[in-house]
């Protein structure tokens, strides 16, 4: 028994529409996610926490005074690199610095502002 030409047409009508479907389902949550970037001006960050404990230091009158910047410099030691390294988990996406980046695009997100709270954060 043949299939009719109605029950063909059918067939293929349903597999382009799986089809169809499963290309839009991997488009939206596999694809467009990863087309994302993050950019973070590390630099900035630095230059301004250095900025701030140069000018702690400075204003220090005693011992007890530049413990605190150094040990505030320290922590900032500390916190920069698991900072950056939270970053794509967090957004899910890749994580560049902003100098590798030529210009924005709409799939680029600047990440400076929350790389800046994560390190001031107590």
């Amino acid at each position: 028994m043949k299939p009719s030409a109605s029950q063909l047409l059918g067939h293929g009508l349903l597999t382009l529409l799986v089809v169809s479907a499963a290309l839009a389902a991997y488009d939206r949550l596999v694809l467009r996610p990863a087309l994302v970037i993050g950019v973070v001006d590390v630099a900035e960050v630095y230059r301004d926490k250095e900025a701030e404990f140069t000018q702690i230091l400075t204003k220090a009158s005693s011992e007890e005074d530049r413990q605190k910047a150094l040990f505030m410099a320290r922590t900032f030691a500390q916190r920069l690199p698991v900072a950056i390294e939270e970053l794509p988990r967090e957004c899910g996406c890749l994580v560049v610095l902003k100098s590798a980046v030529a210009g924005p695009t709409p799939n680029t997100i600047d990440l400076t502002a929350t790389l800046r709270r994560k390190v001031t954060a107590p």
